[in-house]
């Protein structure tokens, strides 16, 4: 992209945006603070366009209160950058006045575009792409949620039954179920392993009678009832049941991440990868918007993804490379858990693997290592739409 001839840094709020454009200079030519509504933002497009064609709009959000303007500017065939919160707010130290408004956040961040070499360009991705980051963040949310949900019913029924509470992985569905029913030692009891066990199998709960003789034996263990246990036993079924009720909106929610997936011209491509399941090739598409093309290259992907160290080197100090400090989180996640997955189903995974571990390298560096030459490999993929073929080892002619 050429150097263009003005540059809008748009400070973002919730209601209200700043926006201020400078020259190559830096002067200002516009400061301006506007509602979040989309009359208000298409005045301010057709102002900024009047004193030049050729510019660059910079943000420091690139989603919620954004999504509005970046809608109208994506609209008008405008190009846009994004510089992350925090690099604004430790930029802003370099420059006069130690006040804090959006005018000069404003100016700072335009400023910075104006300086900057290093900033992408913004695509906002397909809309198949943009379906998948909203599904995915509600699924992350909701498993945050189940989580809470679990720690919480945990620490309800260790108040009452510490036995119980020891024997049941609550992470699994049989156990949550159960106690939707059966919450202190007395009703345990009184039901006894056969009644639990019949119990459960009418709830289609596998290893019921495994189940049920677990519990029983944990009862046997307690006979005393401690204080509020009738208040604390009704809390634990509560909780029980709101779990179950997140573990089917979390399968409703996999189920339409899974269908929109399906209609992304490169799911096979993606998910012919080995350990690129259907969740984490979504997450893939989520994160990246499913254009190659914003990334220029593999290593640039690699960057983004947090997977290609960064040089820290100091006096005598060099060779000491680390992670870079800004990465797309959720696409480390993606290529990480997905060369972890790959270990069991994947010859040449599993042989780059043990050959990192047999050259020094710990577990995790090399999962990353297998994880950052994966990201070669998926991007030759997507960029000759073919899927991924296992190339079998060569063997010398005897």
């Amino acid at each position: 992209m050429a150097v263009p001839e003005i540059w809008a840094g748009v400070d973002i709020g919730k209601e209200h945006h700043h926006c201020v454009v400078i020259d190559a200079q830096g002067k200002r030519l516009l400061s301006r603070r506007v509602l979040n509504d989309e009359i208000e933002l298409l005045q301010l497009t057709a102002d900024v366009l009047e004193l030049s064609r050729d510019v660059l709009w910079a943000v420091d959000i690139n989603h919620g209160g954004a999504a509005l303007l970046l809608g109208l500017l994506v609209s008008h065939d405008q190009h846009i950058t994004y510089i992350t919160g925090l690099a604004v707010h430790r930029a802003s130290a370099g420059y006069r006045s130690q006040a804090k408004t959006d005018a000069k956040d404003a100016f700072v961040i335009a400023d910075q575009a104006r300086m900057r070499t290093d900033l992408g360009v913004l695509r906002p991705g397909d809309e198949i792409s943009v379906d998948l980051r909203t599904l995915v963040n509600r699924r992350t949310d909701l498993v945050c949620d189940r989580t809470r949900q679990i720690n919480r019913l945990r620490a309800q029924l260790l108040e009452i039954f510490p036995a119980l509470e020891r024997a049941l992985d609550l992470t699994r569905k049989g156990p949550v179920v159960l106690l939707t029913g059966y919450q202190t030692p007395a009703a345990i009891r009184r039901a006894g392993t056969s009644r639990i066990t019949t119990w459960l199998r009418n709830r289609k709960v596998y290893g019921s009678a495994a189940l049920a003789r677990t519990v029983v034996e944990a009862a046997e263990a307690q006979f005393t009832a401690l204080p509020g246990e009738k208040l604390a036993a009704t809390m634990v079924a509560r909780l029980a049941k709101g779990v179950m009720a997140l573990d089917e909106e979390i399968a409703e929610v996999e189920a339409l991440i899974e269908a929109r997936f399906r209609e992304h011209p490169s799911a096979k491509v993606i998910e012919s990868l080995p350990g690129m399941g259907t969740m984490l090739s979504a997450e893939f598409l989520a994160a990246t918007g499913g254009d190659m093309e914003a990334f220029g290259t593999a290593d640039r992907l690699a960057g983004d993804a947090g997977l290609a160290p960064v040089p820290r080197d100091s006096g005598r100090v060099s060779g000491n490379l680390h992670r870079p400090r800004r990465y797309h989180r959720g696409l480390l996640r993606a290529f990480y858990l997905s060369a972890f997955a790959s270990l069991r189903t994947c010859p040449a995974s599993k042989r780059f693997y043990e050959r990192k571990r047999a050259e020094g390298k710990g577990h995790k560096q090399a999962l990353l290592a297998l994880a950052r030459r994966r990201t070669n490999v998926l991007w030759a993929m997507i960029r000759d739409g073919a899927c991924y073929q296992a190339t079998p080892p060569v063997t010398a002619v005897a």
